[in-house]
């Protein structure tokens, strides 16, 4: 696996460029309009035309380390041009190309040291591999390929509520078979030592919720949780970790319950964004957990349909960006306290 250097002090968060054609370049643009003087410098690898569009005065630098003194008077960009004039709205395939290598050079500058983060603008996984070949289900699996086959972990993060899905973009009627308790308990270990390490949390507790209604109700609606989901917290639990459940799902996310624990392994995809973007849709992150380098997202995608219109909501990105900070230092404190 690929390893990160230390950043440097006051390191810059690294924002890929995302689909030209989306929403991206705008919530950037705001992202910038809105900082305050102590929020983390962020720079975008991408066109800086497509930023200047946007409405956000723009630097072109040529390093990172330029980024902290440029962002006081404009959106810092490491400017790589598109081939053609893209539209709102309208993706190109012939962005792709440079759109991957945005996210490929974020990656390296994290890796060396001269970025503390990586950020991602949402992207078009059809436009990508339409256009440059892209063979991967999203930003979460390149990010792992980049990192040197990490095993990733999603987690939605918001002020209210952390969940993590145990399965992620797949058929729900798929999702007992490729259930076990081999991959609970994976999932579950990279959560805690993230929760550790980038989250500064010293002993995390962790709820698991069940499949099935009820829990399954003692197997009357489901054996899976006495078969796999039980089995892999009672192992959990023997090597120390907190670990409660398995939770009957529609009683885990209220107010209450919520306080008892510090992050949620849902069984799939809705059983955990639901919850999340119920609580706190505008400020919900995606963020990659288990790969050597912090990775933050807006949890949205594109938006095609109001790309350009200027009603573009930066808000999950701006805390995308103060997550990633955050996470950047909490984990620089670990590995000097190592």
């Amino acid at each position: 696996m690929s390893t990160s250097a230390e950043a440097a002090p006051g390191a810059p968060l690294a924002l890929s460029c995302g689909d030209p054609a989306g929403i991206g370049a705008e919530i950037a643009a705001a992202a910038w309009a809105a900082r305050a003087p102590e929020d983390p410098p962020f720079f975008v690898i991408g066109d800086a035309r497509l930023f200047a569009a946007a409405g956000a005065p723009t630097a072109r630098i040529e390093a990172p380390e330029e980024a902290a003194a440029a962002a006081t008077r404009a959106l810092p960009v490491l400017h790589r041009p598109l081939p053609g004039a893209s539209a709102p709205g309208r993706p190109d395939p012939t962005d792709a190309p440079t759109v991957v290598a945005s996210i490929e050079e974020a990656v390296a500058l994290t890796l060396a040291g001269r970025a503390a983060a990586v950020v991602t603008l949402p992207i078009s996984k059809r436009a990508l591999h339409e256009g440059a070949g892209f063979a991967f289900p999203g930003h979460t699996e390149f990010l792992a390929s980049l990192s040197g086959g990490a095993r990733p972990v999603m987690m939605l993060a918001a002020p209210a509520l952390r969940v993590i899905p145990v399965t992620v973009h797949m058929p729900l009627a798929e999702v007992p078979g490729a259930l076990s308790a081999a991959l609970i308990e994976e999932t579950a270990r990279i959560a805690h030592a993230a929760l550790r390490r980038d989250f500064a949390i010293p002993a995390p507790r962790l709820a698991v919720a069940g499949l099935n209604p009820h829990a399954g109700e003692g197997g009357a609606m489901g054996r899976e949780e006495i078969e796999i989901i039980a089995p892999a917290i009672a192992r959990l639990r023997a090597a120390g970790l907190d670990v409660s459940g398995p939770l009957p799902a529609d009683a885990m996310f209220h107010e209450a319950a919520r306080a008892r624990y510090d992050a949620a392994l849902c069984m799939y995809h809705d059983q955990a964004l639901i919850p999340l973007k119920t609580l706190d849709f505008a400020r919900g992150v995606n963020v990659t957990l288990g790969l050597p380098f912090v990775r933050t997202s807006p949890d949205h995608g594109t938006a095609y349909d109001i790309a350009g219109k200027g009603v573009a909501d930066p808000t999950s990105l701006i805390e995308a960006l103060h997550l990633a900070a955050r996470m950047a230092r909490a984990r620089a404190a670990a590995a000097a306290a190592a």
